[in-house]
């Protein structure tokens, strides 16, 4: 019997990278998966090859648009018993070469993407009764500042603060809120960075991991697992590092 045998899933973010590693992972261990995203052929094609899936367009950054698919998803299944917040953008540019266009794009998607997904379906766990897991996908730009990502960081640092108040106020609903912060993960997101598509950059940046290898989607998604499942019953309001060891 699968770790996550008829839970309903929810995994933003999800038509390729991470999400799709977590969607096809959560459905081997016999969740139930909805695949949003608005990359919608890729989303629709990552659905169709996992079982017990199915794909919903979703704008992070619409209230209505969250609302619609919670309803849906309630509707059809009566709750949602997990959610991973890992739809998110990245911006690699100097402090002061910022603009105020870039810093409400990666706002909007990051950080109001997540307290809207955290609000949407944090209301529908609290009316069906049976409590949950809510995890936010951060990084380890959200544990100390990096070069280039004023507005990311920013964004990371406040999913890490968000996750905080989440655990606390709805841990007497049995909701558990937690963070993953990952590492040099090689996805679809991070492919144009030097540390990924250089070899010698890549073999410098390994070189400060101890486990000398950049990690890959299922790392996370092993991750994720973990916090969905009842196996972290007793975690809530935590970070969970997964970098292969550059923090100590």
């Amino acid at each position: 019997m699968g770790r996550l045998e008829g839970k309903v899933a929810i995994i933003t973010g999800g038509a390729r990278g991470q999400g799709a590693e977590e969607a096809r992972l959560f459905a081997e261990e016999g969740a139930t998966v909805v695949i949003t995203d608005v990359l919608d052929e890729q989303g629709k094609a990552c659905a169709a090859g996992i079982p017990r899936s199915n794909y919903l367009s979703l704008d992070v950054r619409s209230e209505t648009a969250w609302e619609q698919v919670v309803d849906s998803i309630v509707a059809q299944h009566g709750r949602v018993d997990a959610l991973v917040n890992n739809a998110g953008i990245d911006l690699n540019k100097r402090f002061e070469l910022t603009t105020l266009e870039d810093w409400e794009r990666v706002v909007a998607i990051n950080q109001t993407g997540v307290f809207l997904g955290m609000r949407t379906v944090g209301r529908a766990m609290i009316a069906a009764g049976t409590g949950g897991s809510i995890i936010n996908v951060s990084s380890v730009a959200g544990l100390e500042g990096v070069r280039g990502r004023a507005a990311y960081g920013s964004t990371k640092w406040a999913v890490r603060g968000i996750t905080k108040v989440g655990a606390l106020e709805w841990g007497e609903h049995n909701i558990r809120v937690n963070s993953i912060h990952p590492g040099f993960i090689e996805t679809p997101m991070t492919a144009d960075l030097r540390a990924f598509n250089d070899p010698a950059t890549r073999a410098r940046a390994e070189k400060i991991v101890s486990l000398r290898r950049m990690g890959q989607p299922i790392d996370i998604a092993w991750m994720a697992l973990f916090l969905a499942s009842d196996e972290s019953a007793y975690c809530t309001g935590q970070e969970f590092v997964v970098d292969g060891g550059v923090h100590h």
